[in-house]
């Protein structure tokens, strides 16, 4: 009988046509969220009934649709087919991981940020928006997310928000987005200063994992915010009527922000580095401390296992005077071990002296 071999599925999305919707979702149909205003009206509710949505593009200003969860790529199209957004795009909303990116249609822009999750264990998720005239519509893998400044603004009727436009709130968007990088990476920062510390005091094994989980947090953000400040730059570049010239000054600053984040990321990935040449340095010296307190005691016991083997061999005194006549003496094992003690404490000045030992040694 041959071997059974298990059959592998091929991957949907390879030979797919453009535009074709090959994630593997759960099923699960996604929340849907409409925030909409005008200067004078405010509207925030979840939609359960997606034909509805046109409704609020045409009545309002602005209209914020949010969808959370991927799950169900028939809702995914029906909102596409209703909103009017490309089927390339919504193939990039449930095809996987990508970088972040601005692409420009003739309808709207469509633009992928990565944005972080810090707790409990430091992920990222991709966040797609699409920016039209009227509307921004946000796609998120999950419900949670860093965006909840930007709602509570939006509900404060003498705020900014509520006098500009579309661009104006998926700058705020974007801008929420870098600004969820700045608190992780201060506690980053805080844990690689206790890491410095723990070297310093005692360096042990498990501080080379804890460097390396470090690194591999920074190495993640690095990914995700390099390619941001690019999208940024690109939005500051684009010449459609998408982006209004209020919007790009504000733009420019957030630049500014993706610029920090990449800075610090650095910065912390460099001193990282430090930290492991700082721990083997720490190892090294301890070896070497207690290198040379061995070398040390050998040392001393040197001469008296000398003493100790000399008058351990076995001579007849009696046959000559000369066979070790101390032997015989009445003070002669005190006299011996007051040697030893004597070449001990001459050793131990001496070390002293050079400074191998005591407060002049090297820690």
């Amino acid at each position: 009988m041959g071997k059974a071999t298990r059959s592998v599925q091929p991957d949907p999305s390879i030979g797919a046509p453009p535009g074709m919707l090959t994630a593997a979702g759960d099923g699960k149909p996604p929340r849907v969220r409409v925030i909409a205003y005008t200067s004078d009206k405010f509207v925030e509710q979840e939609v359960t009934a997606l034909e509805t949505l046109p409704q609020f593009l045409d009545e309002n200003d602005v209209t914020w649709i949010n969808v959370d969860g991927l799950g169900d790529l028939r809702t995914i199209e029906r909102i596409g087919e209703l909103l009017g957004l490309h089927k390339l795009a919504l193939e990039d909303i449930v095809g996987g991981e990508h970088r972040a990116k601005a692409e420009e249609y003739k309808e709207h822009l469509f633009v992928i940020v990565r944005m972080i999750e810090p707790a409990p264990k430091l992920e990222m998720e991709q966040l797609s928006l699409f920016l039209g005239q009227k509307f921004v519509i946000t796609f998120q893998e999950r419900e949670g997310d860093c965006l909840e400044p930007v709602r509570a603004r939006l509900r404060n009727p003498s705020g900014r928000m509520r006098e500009n436009g579309a661009s104006y709130l998926a700058y705020a968007i974007i801008d929420a987005v870098i600004d969820g990088y700045l608190p992780v990476l201060e506690d980053l920062g805080e844990r690689i200063e206790l890491l410095e510390d723990k070297i310093l005091a005692q360096p042990k094994a498990d501080i080379v994992s804890e460097i390396h989980e470090v690194k591999r947090a920074l190495l993640s953000i690095r990914r995700a915010a390099w390619p941001l400040r690019d999208v940024i730059n690109s939005l500051l570049r684009e010449q459609g009527s998408f982006i209004s010239d209020y919007t790009r000054v504000y733009l420019r600053d957030c630049s500014d922000h993706a610029i920090q984040v990449i800075d610090l990321v650095e910065n912390y990935r460099e001193i990282c580095s430090d930290l492991m040449n700082a721990y083997l340095s720490s190892i090294s010296n301890r070896l070497n401390e207690v290198m040379k307190v061995l070398t040390i005691i050998a040392t001393i016991f040197m001469p008296l296992s000398f003493l100790a083997s000399l008058y351990g061999m076995n001579y007849n005194t009696q046959k000559s005077p000369l066979n070790m006549p101390e032997l015989n003496w009445y003070f002669g094992y005190p006299f011996v071990l007051l040697l030893m003690l004597g070449t001990t404490c001459t050793m131990l000045m001496y070390f002293h002296s050079r400074g191998w030992i005591g407060r002049g040694s090297s820690r």
